[in-house]
């Protein structure tokens, strides 16, 4: 069992940045971050595997997310420049077990945390 605890998430203007933290409880293979809005599935943002630490994105955040980890402080990092509206919606941590070959994928991922709120404003 793998306990995840998000933070960071607020409110902010277009164009301007967040960063959301993921503590996890004991070791985890790859891990992701996830967005969702009211009415739509949730979809992968961000992914990260847990040795090598390759990082998989969806297109619409190339460029401005970055996500990163820190085993040794078992975070898991969601660097968010240059934010648009479209941003906006409730951000999930999610752990798999070990590595996965389909890491955006929501069904690969075991452990979620809460979730946290970004709201992005015009």
């Amino acid at each position: 069992q793998v306990q995840l605890v998000e933070s960071g998430g607020g409110s902010v203007q277009a164009g301007g940045s967040l960063r959301l933290s993921c503590t996890y409880s004991r070791y985890a293979g790859t891990m992701a971050w996830f967005r969702q809005v009211p009415g739509k599935e949730r979809e992968a943002i961000a992914s990260i595997e847990a040795v090598n630490r390759n990082t998989h994105y969806i297109d619409s955040v190339k460029g401005r997310f970055t996500i990163s980890r820190d085993n040794a402080k078992r975070t898991v990092y969601l660097q968010m420049n240059s934010l648009k509206p479209e941003d906006t919606g409730l951000y999930y941590c999610a752990a798999a077990p070990y590595f996965t070959s389909t890491p955006l994928s929501s069904s690969s991922y075991e452990y979620w945390g809460q979730g946290t709120q970004v709201t992005v404003s015009s």
